[in-house]
């Protein structure tokens, strides 16, 4: 249990950052949403969707063989050394390749009115990844403050830049020659594309934090270990192909969905726009993930030494399970409430949020399930589990949009993230068995999508909502501490 309290007070940590972070970036959400067209909110979700493609590409799961390496390796620094020259040489020719097929690019995906937006993200993506090793290895050494720290000035940064030329910006406009700023706004400001001031914002931030980074790179100065580095790729690769098949559910989703929308590319952009906006609602279990895998990367790879640790890696799961049902019932028990979250123009959405959650928790699940190849060095399993869940995504996208349109994209996510969810589970009891509880594995899921069925079928109150979710969630707790005590007494 002392492994257990250790996780989850890093956990604790990360999540709380990790929250407040997030939360302080969903404010642009709204912002978003009532200021933009969908049409424009389109382009932020399509572009966006190749960046995250990107970045997995760039980053070739080196955080995670930064992980393993510093636990088996003895010459830490040499690890962080090569892991940062690795990426900076790779980045750099990214830079490179990019900035001379820039206008190629722009053509390619429909962007050549709009050159200056690719431009930008060539450099946005470049700063990204060459913070990646810097932020995994402030994780590594348990720096949690420090990386929370620079988190969050990356986020405020970029949450009021996007204030000052969304929201301030018009208003100074609006108010005339009055105005004491209103020369200096009217100097550089298009009040009519809004759109572009959401990316230079993101740029400003994103090179910010990598200027603020730069002290770690003080380990380049050890040296390109090659031999460590021959160790590190037949580790890092399989992990890339599991990062990029895993990404292409929730991208190649977004990129699809204009093109096969039968009712053209500018509706299907609009269509675009709502069904991101939505599906920024369903981040809300995506943001419990990402606060779980903060402390879960260095923390299950160091537990592995113990005694215990299937057992422990069983707890986990079992109250992860827990927590993310928890989730799905409380936003969609409100999502009356929450739908204003986003503007009128994009409500027709809903629909797909159920769907995009409980999607997401099978991706949870998935990441869980994930350890034991990763432990066992047979990564290769993981690439294969993540490219049969894209190919899946790829061909029911093709299949569902053409005819159902953003719930096509919908379903085409989830069934994307349970199909590489029961692969790892049923070869990961062959290879590395872990005492999973199978029947809270289930009834925890299940039970919650038929409390949200019949909510929709009898449609109850609020507050008898209310009082339906706070008993359920007192009840799953006081009866899972009963659990522990009988096991704890039966020990003892």
């Amino acid at each position: 249990m002392s492994a257990l309290k250790r996780f989850l007070g890093q956990t604790a940590i990360y999540g709380l950052s990790s929250i407040v972070g997030r939360l302080l970036t969903y404010f642009l959400v709204p912002l978003y949403t009532y200021n933009l067209p969908t049409g424009e909110y389109g382009m932020v979700t399509d572009l966006y969707s190749y960046v995250a493609l990107l970045f997995a590409l760039l980053t070739y799961g080196m955080e995670t063989t930064f992980f393993r390496f510093s636990e088996t390796e003895k010459n830490k620094e040499q690890v962080v050394s090569t892991s940062s020259i690795s990426l900076l040489a790779t980045s750099l020719l990214f830079l490179i390749l990019a900035w001379t097929f820039r206008s190629q690019i722009a053509q390619s995906i429909g962007y050549e009115t709009y050159q200056h937006f690719i431009n930008w993200f060539i450099i946005i993506i470049g700063f990204d990844a060459l913070s990646a090793i810097p932020f995994a290895y402030l994780r590594q050494q348990n720096k949690a403050v420090k990386f929370v720290s620079l988190k969050l000035v990356n986020i405020f940064v970029n949450l009021g830049l996007n204030l000052f030329f969304i929201l301030y910006c018009p208003k100074v406009l609006a108010a005339g020659e009055g105005h004491f700023l209103f020369n200096w706004v009217q100097s550089f400001f298009e009040p009519n594309h809004l759109v572009q001031y959401i990316f230079i914002s993101n740029l400003v931030a994103s090179g910010l934090t990598f200027i603020l980074l730069l002290p770690t790179y003080k380990y380049v100065k050890l040296g390109f270990n090659v031999s460590i580095w021959k160790k590190m790729m037949p580790y890092a690769l399989p992990i890339l192909v599991v990062n990029i098949a895993g990404l292409i559910p929730i991208s190649l989703d977004k990129i699809l969905l204009p093109m096969l929308y039968s009712g053209g590319r500018e509706a299907g952009m609009q269509q675009l726009g709502i069904y991101g906006a939505n599906a920024k609602i369903a981040v809300i279990m995506l943001l419990f993930i990402q606060t779980f895998r903060y402390a879960a990367d260095p923390f299950f790879f160091a537990e592995a030494k113990n005694k215990d640790a299937k057992q422990t890696y069983a707890l986990v799961m079992h109250w992860f399970v827990i927590f993310g049902s928890l989730i799905f019932l409380g936003a969609m028990f409100f999502i009356d409430i929450i739908q204003y979250f986003i503007g009128n123009a994009y409500r027709d959405g809903i629909i797909v949020v159920p769907i995009l959650l409980m999607g997401n928790l099978m991706l949870g699940i998935y990441y869980n399930l994930s350890f034991w190849y990763k432990l066992t060095n047979k990564t290769m399993y993981g690439a294969w589990f993540s490219i049969i869940g894209a190919i899946a995504a790829i061909a029911l996208n093709f299949i569902l949009v053409p005819k159902y349109g953003m719930l096509g994209s919908a379903w085409s996510v989830f069934a994307a993230y349970l199909i590489p969810t029961l692969l790892s589970f049923y070869f990961g009891r062959k290879h590395y068995p872990i005492p999973y509880k199978m029947v809270s594995l289930i009834s925890y899921p299940v039970l919650v999508v038929a409390l949200f069925l019949v909510n929709q079928q009898m449609e109850w109150s609020l507050l008898l909502r209310i009082v339906i979710f706070v008993i359920f969630g007192v009840g799953v707790l006081l009866f899972e501490n009963r659990v522990l005590v009988k096991k704890y007494i039966a020990k003892s």
